[in-house]
């Protein structure tokens, strides 16, 4: 995100009156990070003591849409390692109610964070002249976040705000709905500094800074306990709506050491000390994760690193599979979607998206449902096997990994009983 540094001070009476506007929660004062597409496709914490993540679904630039590859992967890191996550959407809508219905029809029926889970709405670029048609854009997507079962925010900074928006117009209808930013300069800020928080009512989250850690990265703190919302009890791995990539973060999450297996990616937690051989883990390393190249024993060797760990000091973020990086794509069926269509335009054939997806009738695709790819653009891999004595579609398709239905359309097969020893078989 893009924000201003905002240098006027104010009491830290104010602060206390923010936080204690909203009732009281097991979230407030827990500090989190929001991600783009540049924390990469499992994102990155700053510290241990992290709680909760917002991630970028994609947005609107002025009516082009910008879809972010990096969020369902991201969602699922954050639910794999015990954090509560949320979701923004880059809102550049000026003050066109017909370009933020564009924008919401779009995302909200992506949107792969639990019900009640923040969906905040980030306006900071893009305003038009007109004030209050700004104030009713923002108003009208907050009004759609809400019907559509999520907790609405507005995000931005104080002076774009104050320039170009009404804002207490929408904390009349939404309070303590705002997540602004202000810092006080670029150094590393591990910990809010509440001198330079920007005197506003109804600020629920404060981005304090964009340098929490070397490098750059986004802290929050949650004022009121609105990151919560969607978890119960403040159970981050329990979301009250399931959805693939939160099944997937829980999935994640309950690997067990013995469980990580070669190809998984992982990260190093924040409680590990040491590398195998005795040599200290700088805290640059544990802000990572890394593919599991080798698995000896209870150690593992990761990628780029190049180093062994004690299998028990990460933690997965997938759980080898589908979700994992690499080449692997993803699209979520909407209305009129075909397998078909899904699978030109990623230059590959209907029966590989069967098969990775064990489809068995490649017809009864649904909207919502999560479509894998793995491999490259330019088509899809094939694998051949020899049928031996013995064998039978139904025996083949589980050894394989695949589907009978899927057997049968990728080799013409029109009498699934008459198969031959020897006859080469796709799956």
């Amino acid at each position: 995100m893009k924000k201003l540094i905002k240098k006027a001070a104010i009491g830290m009476v104010a602060f206390f009156v923010v936080a204690a506007s909203g009732p009281v929660f097991a979230a407030v004062g827990d500090q989190g990070v929001d991600w783009s597409k540049y924390n990469g496709d499992y994102g990155n914490f700053g510290y241990d003591h992290d709680k909760f993540t917002i991630a970028q679904i994609g947005g609107t630039y002025g009516g082009s849409f910008v879809d972010q590859a990096t969020y369902s992967t991201q969602v699922a890191s954050a639910i794999a390692q015990g954090k509560r996550a949320h979701t923004y959407i880059w809102y550049q809508v000026g003050g066109s109610q017909e370009v933020a219905k564009a924008a919401l029809d779009r995302y909200l029926p992506k949107i792969q964070t639990p019900k009640n889970s923040i969906v905040a709405l980030d306006y900071e670029s893009g305003a038009s002249g007109d004030k209050q048609a700004n104030t009713d854009a923002i108003l009208y997507g907050m009004r759609r976040v809400k019907a559509a079962g999520y907790t609405p925010m507005y995000y931005s900074y104080k002076p774009y705000t104050l320039a170009n928006v009404n804002y207490k117009q929408i904390l009349k209808e939404f309070p303590n709905s705002l997540w602004i930013a202000a810092y006080p300069n670029y150094e590393v800020t591990p910990v809010p500094n509440y001198s330079f928080f920007p005197s506003m009512d109804g600020i629920s989250v404060f981005q304090f800074t964009s340098t929490y850690v070397a490098g750059g990265l986004d802290g929050n703190v949650d004022l009121t306990g609105i990151t919560d919302k969607g978890y119960e009890g403040g159970n981050a791995t329990k979301p009250d709506t399931n959805t693939p990539a939160t099944d997937d973060g829980k999935d994640a999450n309950e690997v067990t050491p013995n469980e990580i297996q070669v190809g998984m990616t992982v990260t190093i937690k924040f409680s590990a000390t040491n590398y195998s051989t005795g040599q200290a883990i700088p805290k640059w390393v544990k802000e990572n994760y890394y593919k599991v190249l080798q698995k000896s024993g209870n150690k593992v060797l990761l990628d780029n690193i190049m180093s062994w760990v004690a299998a028990s000091d990460v933690q997965a973020l997938d759980t080898g599979g589908s979700n994992s990086t690499g080449n692997t794509q993803t699209h979520i069926v909407q209305s009129g979607d075909t397998l078909s269509g899904i699978a030109s335009n990623w230059g590959t054939n209907w029966q590989e998206l069967a098969r990775q997806n064990s489809l068995s009738n490649s017809n009864m695709i649904y909207t919502g449902q999560v479509i894998r790819f793995t491999g490259g653009q330019s088509g899809a891999t094939s694998r051949t096997y020899t049928v031996q004595s013995g064998d039978n579609l139904s025996s083949m398709a589980i050894r394989l990994g695949t589907t009978v239905q899927s057997l049968v359309s990728m080799n013409d097969i029109s009498n699934p009983n008459l198969i031959y020893a020897g006859q080469t078989l796709q799956h």
